[in-house]
């Protein structure tokens, strides 16, 4: 048997046929006739000289050979498609695809996209709101927006100011929670989102940062720190809002934040693309005007006594 690889074609008619279990559907997604197709997985058996299918009545299935070779096919496939689509990217200038948290988003980008594609009409903005890992050479993503205090090996990296939280309510709770010690009869919000920082930047650590030593055993908990906030805006209790998070909503009076304290945490922004990367005119404009953005509403900090969280945290 030779070790030459069989011709491409043949291949990839194989790989759609092992995800789809199906030669029609198979066939259907290449553009080709199921004859066509069921003659190209025949040659590539051929050339193997065993089978990969086996034909049933209406279906098929892998041989050993088959599922053996399924798994490499697929990736080889992927890898081809991803490197397609990073010498695409090269040579366009026009399109931008940018990913970040779906709180950012919702909360800080999207009400400010609109001045970003009015000063840019050239640039085709697309967003895509995940937190999942991005591979930037293999996805289809041009910036990752991320919020952390991990390293950023291998990457163009921009990090910005720190984030601080600090409690923020309605007016009307405001009216009735007007100390730091009244908060432990406040109903709490706690935003999980932020639970894997260290030092923790939570309810007990803020307490401790206005000289008090209280541990909440109850409130309601949000996986998503918009979620939390927009619990906050409909009144369920009172929610430790980051910085980014809470802006909007302070602006336009919906929520309060009556204790100028903020507690910094060791989390922050940061604006990811792979090296190089940063030169190309779409990626250096979004850039400058992601920090631009950023340092228009810096000033706020300035109404806060910020307390950096390891000068409140447990030894």
């Amino acid at each position: 048997m030779s070790d030459y690889l069989p011709p491409l074609t043949a291949l990839r008619a194989f790989d759609a046929a092992a995800r789809h279990m199906s030669f029609s559907k198979a066939a259907e997604e290449l553009h080709v006739t199921p004859a066509a197709l069921s003659f190209q997985i025949k040659s590539l058996e051929e050339h193997l000289g065993r089978p990969l299918f086996r034909r049933l009545n209406r279906a098929v299935e892998l041989t050993e050979a088959g599922r053996a070779l399924a798994p490499g096919a697929a990736e080889g496939f992927a890898t081809l498609q991803a490197a397609w689509r990073a010498v695409r990217r090269q040579e366009d200038d026009t399109s931008l695809t940018v990913t970040a948290g779906p709180a950012l988003t919702a909360k800080w980008l999207a009400p400010r996209l609109y001045e970003f594609a009015r000063a840019h009409p050239e640039i085709d903005l697309k967003f895509s709101a995940t937190l999942r890992n991005m591979d930037l050479e293999r996805d289809d993503v041009d910036v990752a927006i991320r919020f952390g205090n991990s390293a950023d090996d291998g990457l163009y990296s921009v990090p910005v100011r720190k984030e601080w939280l600090t409690p923020v309510m309605t007016p009307e709770l405001a009216e009735q929670f007007t100390t730091p010690e009244s908060l432990q009869a406040a109903p709490l919000i706690h935003d999980d989102s932020i639970s894997f920082l260290t030092p923790p930047c939570d309810w007990p650590a803020w307490f401790r940062a206005v000289g008090m030593d209280f541990t909440p055993t109850h409130g309601a908990h949000f996986s998503n720190a918009d979620h939390a906030i927009d619990a906050a805006v409909a009144g369920v209790g009172v929610a430790l809002g980051r910085r980014a998070m809470i802006l909007k909503d302070l602006t336009e009076g919906r929520l309060v934040a009556p204790f100028k304290v903020a507690l910094e945490t060791q989390g922050r922004f940061r604006f990811l693309c792979l090296p190089g990367a940063e030169k190309k005119p779409q990626i250096a404009a979004f850039r400058d005007w992601f920090l631009t953005e950023i340092e228009k509403t810096a000033h706020i900090s300035d109404e806060f006594k910020i307390i950096p969280i390891e000068e409140v945290s447990r030894p």
